[in-house]
């Protein structure tokens, strides 16, 4: 049976990294894995997704509508975007956190009030403040690592060995930390 991961964000927040991480580890494991990207309009400040798939065999890299078992959103706003992707079981991971898009900084629209609750009126939703969690962790960056955790717990994948794949792709000085990020971050769902 294949599963379907959606990770949804603004540019800048990390969430190719996560994705790449979990494709690895999830290559690493056996899976057959296909993953898609789409990048928005600027390298930060664009919307971001990546669909990542997995199973025993994977023909599309594409998540179809309705079909994504989770979502995890790196920004509120980017959740209600991305919900007709989520199959009627799924869940959504949020990070309560919000980045204002060009027509809201200029003016032309308000950043709507009530994303979360509208989240939780509508599908199960798990809300969590990763960036608050990378805050205290000592580096804001590993926000995307605390979600990748989220996603490691949500779809029962902790038995793949992902320390190690921490260690293979990530910056020596910045292994530790991340480390505790996904750690962390599998505690939150």
């Amino acid at each position: 049976m294949t599963k379907n991961i959606l990770l949804v964000g603004v540019g800048g927040q990390g969430t190719i990294l996560a994705s790449k991480l979990l494709t690895t580890g999830l290559m690493q494991e056996g899976y057959d894995v296909k993953m898609s990207e789409i990048h928005g309009m600027s390298q930060r400040g664009g919307n971001v997704s990546s669909q990542v798939r997995y199973g025993d065999r994977v023909e599309s890299p594409v998540i179809e509508l309705g079909t994504a078992d989770v979502i995890v959103a790196f920004e509120k706003m980017e959740a209600i975007r991305a919900l007709e992707y989520l199959k009627p079981s799924g869940l959504v991971v949020v990070n309560n956190f919000e980045i204002e898009s060009m027509p809201i900084l200029s003016g032309k629209f308000d950043y709507p009030g009530n994303v979360i609750e509208t989240l939780e009126s509508k599908v199960r939703t798990i809300v969590v403040d990763a960036s608050q969690k990378a805050e205290e962790l000592g580096n804001s960056k590993v926000m995307n690592i605390i979600l990748l955790g989220t996603i490691i717990k949500s779809m029962q994948l902790e038995h793949i060995n992902w320390e190690n794949i921490i260690r293979e792709n990530v910056k020596p000085a910045f292994v530790e930390i991340n480390i505790k990020a996904l750690e962390l971050g599998k505690t939150l769902v």
